[in-house]
């Protein structure tokens, strides 16, 4: 009877203890931190290099591409594992996949390039040259991306 008191109390103690603010869905809902990385950290590495799509351009936010023809709004939004994986990690992976994506599409669609690429985390678009936003969570990584694929010279 002892070992089951001495096992019980405790247990009681961490569940009165549970911060009082805590939402009902808080929990389930777990972190979802908004982070910017630098998109030259994935574009020049050779391994995720070699994994894009060959044959296309990525411009981000305003840099400027010798356009010849545009074909339409391209997204995507992709996920990764971030367990066991630092946020810059697992957000650059997420990154990739998401290039993969769009690249993929332009080639489809007979464009060389995606050009004006934004993030679209959640809807809400951030344009620029320099980095990406990356939803970075504990369990998954996501990043969204939106931009216009065309046939540059």
């Amino acid at each position: 009877m002892k070992k089951i008191a001495a096992v019980a109390l405790p247990l009681a103690l961490l569940f009165a203890a549970t911060p009082a603010a805590m939402t009902p869905g808080a929990w389930a809902k777990g972190r979802n931190e908004l982070i910017n990385f630098p998109i030259a950290d994935v574009m020049s590495n050779p391994e995720m290099q070699a994994k894009l799509p060959q044959g296309v351009k990525f411009y981000f936010g305003t840099q400027r591409a010798g356009v010849s023809k545009t074909l339409g709004e391209t997204k995507t939004s992709k996920k990764t594992s971030s367990f066991k994986k630092s946020d810059k990690t697992a957000c650059e992976w997420a990154f990739l996949s998401a290039l993969i994506a769009i690249g993929e599409d332009a080639k489809q669609r007979g464009g060389n390039a995606v050009i004006g690429i934004k993030s679209n985390y959640e809807n809400n678009e951030t344009s620029s040259n320099e980095t990406f936003v990356c939803g970075a969570g504990g369990i998954m990584a996501g990043v969204a991306l939106k931009g216009t694929v065309a046939t540059v010279r």
